[in-house]
């Protein structure tokens, strides 16, 4: 996997060490663990998004409860 920005030596050996830690995992597991990993990054880019409208004054009036 190629990408644009370079990673810090410390990026490196955490994905080293993630390598090592998910290569003993069984089918179901790792299966298990996409999952859980794909909801993490739906749950941050959430959170990006939502920074970054409150920053830009973006943010939708809050509606009042009838």
């Amino acid at each position: 996997m190629s990408t644009s920005v370079d990673l810090s030596l410390e990026q490196q050996f955490n994905i080293r060490s993630f390598e090592h830690q998910v290569k003993d995992m069984s089918h179901s597991q790792a299966q298990e663990f996409l999952v859980d990993l794909y909801r993490q990054m739906v749950l941050r880019e959430n959170s990006y998004k939502s920074l970054l409208k409150h920053q830009w004054g973006m943010e939708e009036p809050n509606q009042q409860a009838a």
